[in-house]
């Protein structure tokens, strides 16, 4: 079908509101970061799921590839579109359906903006415990399309956990509905899951059913200085059992990093001085404050007289804990002041991460003597983020294989919760064997014969 043809076809299924052409999409980016200009023929905003499954019948007719899009928070360039594609946006997609306030449970269209979901599960008495930096643009269908993880996982889990059930939209426009409701449910394959962490390749997400989690009202912060690496792996131990479970963020920050958000990003308070190793920062969350505080305090000043914690700080006020979360989540400006920069978001065993970062260092050092390296990351489960630059797109592939190569002498992961798109792609190889890539590219095959899915993503 040629493209004036096509353009009219997907105009009568979403009217004129649903399709955007021209200068609209070239407007819109084409990679991470709001980087570069969408190239492609239109895009498509369904309003329900019935809408999007005639835009994907039509495009599986006429073997049109298709490119879907969330919230445009990504970091692997998974949205990145060419001449040839049609974008499907689910921005128009974004209702939250229904609350079941006595069974914790939400049903929300895929393009529900995630701050808007975590207010409505609070205003409701619960609270939606998958949180990120993105949160206020990004889509829960991109969350769950990525297996998206966040501030929370040690205590909650990654996207996976918080997801009952959803509905999906397949490669030939077939609608499988999938809007389990119940938290235990063995009753054949968990079709589910062919849609979580695989980044649009097998379907697309239209809806879907959440799990929300008691509210924790009773929050303590605090930021911990710690001079060695063994006493971040006791903090965490210890903390994990001495507060019975209600640990929900632990938080590491080399030194490097603190040391460039205090002193080149600028603009954060200075909460300890700049001469620990690590720093760390911790949350506590539970039903009753003041059982909570005492229980957070004598914690923290066992580890102290212990000397595990060097020095440390306790928030005494929200506004207090949100500046300590900045410091944290302030990745924009950082990677504003080393760009051009190299960004990983990697997996790896707690006990091998300090050689792996020294050797790492050492590495990029001697071959990139005028970057700088931050590292930080949620730690508790296994997740790392690493910063490196500035480095020139010709250098670029180069600090990839050496930020891989070690990685895969420690049995890391190459994506702890980016996903893979195009960015990864080529490193695929390093975290998976050539018999589970085989498989990835059998369930390709069987659900998208066709590969008009997100194409050229993944592998």
């Amino acid at each position: 079908m040629e493209n004036a043809g096509l353009i009219e076809a997907l105009r009568s299924i979403v009217g004129d509101r649903g399709l955007l052409l021209g200068d609209d999409v070239q407007q819109r980016p084409n990679a991470s970061w709001g980087k570069g200009s969408c190239p492609a023929i239109a895009i498509v905003r369904p309003a329900s799921t019935d809408e999007l499954s005639e835009v994907v019948k039509l495009c599986h007719a006429h073997n049109q590839t298709i490119v879907p899009w969330g919230g445009l928070t990504g970091l692997v360039d998974g949205i990145t579109a060419s001449e040839q594609d049609v974008v499907i946006s689910m921005e128009r997609m974004n209702a939250i359906e229904a609350i079941d306030a006595e069974a914790g449970i939400m049903v929300v269209q895929s393009g529900a903006i995630l701050e808007n979901v975590q207010n409505a599960a609070r205003e409701a008495g619960w609270q939606f415990c998958v949180d990120l930096g993105g949160r206020g643009s990004a889509n829960i269908g991109g969350v769950i399309s990525t297996n998206a993880g966040g501030n929370s996982v040690i205590r909650y889990g990654m996207m996976r956990e918080q997801v009952l059930g959803l509905e999906a939209v397949m490669a030939d426009g077939t609608v499988i509905s999938s809007m389990n409701r119940m938290l235990k449910n063995n009753a054949g394959y968990d079709l589910k899951q062919l849609f979580i962490g695989t980044e649009g390749t097998l379907g697309l997400v239209s809806r879907a059913v959440l799990r929300m989690r008691p509210s924790t009202p009773a929050v303590q912060t605090a930021f911990l200085g710690v001079d060695d690496f063994d006493s971040v792996v006791k903090v965490l131990g210890k903390l994990n059992v001495q507060l019975d479970g209600r640990l929900s963020a632990f938080e590491v920050m080399w030194n490097g990093h603190y040391r460039l958000m205090i002193e080149d990003v600028g603009g954060h308070q200075r909460f300890l001085g700049m001469d620990h190793a690590f720093y760390l920062l911790v949350e506590s969350s539970g039903s009753h404050a003041e059982d909570a505080m005492t229980q957070f305090t004598a914690a923290l000043e066992e580890l102290m007289e212990d000397g595990a914690i060097a020095d440390a700080v306790i928030a005494q006020s929200s506004a207090q804990a949100e500046a300590l979360w900045h410091l944290r989540d302030d990745v924009g400006s950082l990677s504003a002041v080393l760009s051009p920069v190299a960004i990983f978001d990697i997996s790896l065993p707690i006990r091998t991460m300090l050689g792996y970062i020294d050797r790492l260092s050492v590495r990029l050092g001697q071959r990139f003597p005028e970057a700088k390296m931050s590292v930080f990351g949620h730690l508790a489960d296994g997740n790392l983020h690493l910063n490196f630059g500035p480095v020139s797109e010709e250098q670029r592939h180069e600090v990839d294989e050496i930020v891989y190569d070690e990685l895969s002498s420690v049995n890391g992961s190459i994506s702890a919760e980016h996903g893979i798109g195009l960015e990864k792609k080529p490193y695929l190889h390093c975290s998976r064997s050539d018999e589970e890539i085989a498989l990835m590219k059998l369930l390709k095959s069987s659900l998208d014969p066709n590969g008009i899915l997100n194409p050229g993503k993944v592998f």
